[in-house]
């Protein structure tokens, strides 16, 4: 008895001591990754874009390190040369096509505003059975004196804003490309410790499933960026090669309107409908009809038929959890978040399913 009573007052403050090393320990290691957080933060997108583009291009580089005779620096650089080609030069000449596109358009929709009213086209008339209403309708919206033309001109304060912020966003945007590429470099010049190191990271947290997690979001993000973009790639050139045959003005620009627009089911008929449109009204009925049909048959066709079969051969994706990552992606990150949202979600809709997959059978107690 009186041993315990005097072994006690000393056995306490050594438990306290420890209790309060334990709490000093968490706070430092909580002080660390709260740091790392707030130095990383701004760089998250690019390193995410830079992820997802080195992991689906991976057998590419591997190829062409084989080619370059092994050298992982040379075939990392050349990999990130094509990353700028194939993604910061188009957009960097979309940027200034948009630039002079949108500054001529809002000139001439000033000298339209003040040119007087203006009378509809011909075809309007001869519309079957609703051309003369519309065509009577048009002249009375149009000759309606000053007060038309005032409310329009009150809109294009608030639309030169808007374009302006847009610039901005897609000035951002463009940074954080840039940084991917140099970000993508050092992913592909040392890819293989960074997978080691990171499947020993996985063994301590999911044990032996470190390898079917790697797998299985290595195959989700391959099926998303070939399934998506890759198609939308393939529809963006396709209808390029329509717009250029058939004299539509501004082709890249409406080609990389098809690009972003290619994840909504009606996205490119708008684009290549939009064409057609002004085709009639500018009375090119036969290219018209080319448009039409180019839309119909071969930008169409590719996304009915080649995007389904390049998604189901890695990853079955809904359609609404790609607008989702789409739409989140930017509202996040921006415009870069538009190659990451719909890849972040794919792997964590695929890590939910494996996790359900692997996890254990409930069993009642007896």
């Amino acid at each position: 008895m009186i041993d315990a009573i005097n072994t006690t007052p000393d056995e306490t403050p050594g438990a306290s001591e420890q209790c309060l090393r334990q709490y000093a320990q968490l706070a430092a290691v909580v002080i660390i990754v709260v740091g790392c957080y707030l130095v990383l933060h701004p760089f998250i997108p690019a390193i995410l874009f830079a992820a997802v583009v080195c992991s689906a291009t991976w057998p590419l580089h591997v190829r062409l390190r084989k080619v370059l005779w092994g050298r992982p620096a040379l075939a990392a650089l050349v990999m990130t040369l094509l990353l700028v080609v194939v993604v910061i030069g188009p957009t960097v000449l979309l940027a200034a096509n948009l630039a002079d596109t949108i500054a001529a358009i809002i000139e001439a929709g000033k000298g339209m505003l003040s040119g007087g009213p203006i009378n509809p086209p011909i075809w309007v008339a001869q519309i079957p059975l609703i051309g003369e209403l519309l065509s009577d309708y048009w002249q009375r919206a149009s000759s309606s004196g000053d007060s038309l033309a005032t409310q329009w001109k009150g809109l294009l304060g608030p639309a030169q804003k808007f374009l302006v912020d847009a610039g901005k966003a897609a000035g951002e945007g463009l940074l954080q490309l840039a940084l991917a590429s140099f970000i993508g470099f050092f992913f592909y010049r040392d890819g293989e410790a960074l997978v080691l190191a990171l499947r020993k990271a996985l063994d301590k947290v999911a044990g032996g499933l470190s390898n079917e997690l790697l797998e299985t979001i290595e195959n989700t993000v391959t099926g998303v960026v070939n399934g998506i973009f890759g198609t939308a790639l393939a529809q963006a050139l396709v209808a390029l090669a329509g717009f250029l045959i058939a004299g539509v003005p501004a082709a890249f620009l409406l080609a990389v309107a098809t690009f972003f627009l290619s994840i909504v089911p009606v996205g490119p008929p708008l684009v290549w409908g939009s064409a057609a449109v002004w085709l009639v009204y500018e009375g090119q009925m036969g290219w018209a009809i080319f448009m039409a049909l180019w839309g119909f048959l071969a930008i169409s066709t590719i996304d009915n038929l080649v995007k389904p079969y390049l998604i189901s051969r890695s990853s079955k994706l809904p359609l609404l959890l790609i607008v989702l990552g789409v739409f989140g992606g930017v509202i996040a990150f921006g415009f870069i978040g538009l190659f990451i949202g719909p890849p972040v979600l794919a792997i964590g809709m695929t890590l939910v399913q494996l996790w359900i997959a692997h996890r254990p059978a409930f069993r009642p107690v007896s």
